[in-house]
């Protein structure tokens, strides 16, 4: 995979990207009137005359990710992975154990860690897709000469030339997508964190968007973390499949793709690492 070494080389040759330690993480549920009412423990004197419940997201998550590691979190619906992806992102904070980018622990959100989320409504209707894609280098002070080639070369890279001054509601799903993706990349941020952001697609859109992230992946000096629920689509795209169980979400087994790139979804070793994917799966829900 060619990648461009930035600044940090050291690092990126001996450390962690992310290092994640014991990670434990819960809500709490508040009847009112009839209604569950989620809200973080710290409001719990709001509702202190009613029941409450802790419904527990995550427990005891161990992992490390290498520089240029592509890694997919695949689990059934609720079991937590996008609570995971969250804290990675520092939206969200642990109940208990930390979670570390290069070296420092996540304590909110910082332009080196990027999200893509699973809705197209995170692209802004009212700004073109070139509008939408500076908005990153505007808000870190880049200078309009710097600002432009980012953003020319990320439209590119995108395949997106042509359109830079379309809106959003003349761009099929497809695109809409390859727009959100390009405003989390313009300002080539180390980590990007994706939320199943192919899950509403039709097949064939979302099997072009998953080589389209292939590439973009190759092309740039980038770690990225996938949340999915699609055993296929971890399979293709990730060189490491970080399975769960079910709700509270733990790591039942990490199951590195030694696979080339491109797939094909019909070979016998594709379809031996499906197999044995869906079997752990299999296993989970029984067990939960």
């Amino acid at each position: 995979m060619a990648v461009k070494r930035g600044e940090n080389e050291e690092f990126k040759q001996s450390g962690h990207v992310l290092d994640i330690n014991e990670i434990y993480k819960s809500f709490y549920i508040y009847m009112s009137q009839g209604e569950e009412v989620i809200s973080d423990k710290k409001k719990k004197r709001w509702f202190s005359s009613k029941q409450e419940n802790e419904i527990k997201a995550l427990q005891d998550i161990f992992l490390k990710v290498d520089h240029g590691e592509f890694i997919a979190l695949l689990g059934p619906s609720g079991c937590g992975k996008s609570t995971l992806l969250r804290i990675l992102a520092g939206f969200e904070s642990p109940s208990s154990g930390h979670a570390k980018f290069k070296g420092e622990n996540i304590n909110g959100p910082d332009p080196q860690r990027a999200m893509v989320f699973q809705s197209e409504r995170a692209v802004f209707p009212w700004l073109t897709v070139k509008g939408n894609i500076s908005l990153g280098p505007k808000l870190q002070g880049v200078n309009s000469e710097d600002m432009e080639k980012a953003v020319k070369d990320t439209i590119k890279l995108v395949e997106l030339d042509g359109f830079e001054n379309a809106y959003p509601k003349t761009l099929s799903g497809g695109m809409l997508q390859r727009v959100a993706v390009a405003r989390a990349i313009v300002n080539r941020p180390e980590l990007l964190l994706m939320d199943e952001p192919f899950g509403a697609l039709d097949a064939q859109t979302r099997n072009n968007l998953q080589d389209h992230v292939v590439r973009i992946w190759q092309s740039i000096d980038q770690t990225i973390v996938f949340v999915t629920h699609d055993i296929e689509e971890a399979i293709y795209l990730s060189t490491r499949v970080v399975l769960f169980t079910s709700r509270p979400g733990r790591i039942k087994e990490i199951v590195p793709i030694d696979l080339p790139h491109p797939r094909d979804r019909t070979s016998p070793e594709f379809i031996e690492y499906r197999n044995y994917c869906s079997k752990l799966i299999r296993e989970k829900e029984k067990q939960g």
